[in-house]
């Protein structure tokens, strides 16, 4: 798909913000439920992420098994658990959240120096060498797409 470049910008960052958006959803959420949507969510982030490299066929396959077959199946096993017991002590902070707190912020944090570490003044996403490896990177999520519709079309048969 040709996109313009600060609209690609902005759908990479809108569809980026729904993973960590989603994927918080899913650590931090105490209803199963709400977890469930939220994995949800995450998975349709993710096929759309195929879209712009041109693998319609593999961003809907995703779609079909994930959410709408995984993502279900989740949803349906908690709803048939008894509710009740989540609810019974709850308490809003616990010794282990703390300790999960403390972890993950670290490395986050230790994520975030690297990464402010890091000299970046060799990539450069303008240059012609660059956009041969992102028109190879195309090309081989179109050989997958093709693949994966060259086996649906087989099993069909």
């Amino acid at each position: 798909m040709d996109l313009p470049g600060p609209i690609h910008d902005f759908l990479l960052v809108f569809l980026g913000s729904g993973l960590i958006l989603g994927g918080l959803g899913v650590v931090l959420l105490t209803n199963p439920i709400y977890s469930a949507f939220s994995l949800g969510l995450v998975f349709v982030c993710i096929s759309l992420f195929y879209i712009p490299s041109n693998s319609h066929f593999v961003a809907a396959a995703q779609l079909l098994i994930y959410v709408g077959a995984i993502n279900v199946l989740i949803i349906f096993a908690v709803m048939f658990m008894n509710g009740s017991e989540y609810y019974n002590d709850f308490n809003l902070w616990t010794v282990g959240d703390g300790v999960t707190s403390v972890v993950c912020t670290s490395i986050f944090a230790s994520l975030i120096t690297t990464i402010l570490d890091t000299s970046w003044y060799g990539i450069i996403w303008t240059t012609r060498s660059n956009q041969i490896i992102e028109q190879d990177l195309i090309s081989n999520s179109n050989k997958l797409e093709f693949i994966y519709q060259q086996i649906f079309f087989f099993h069909l048969n």
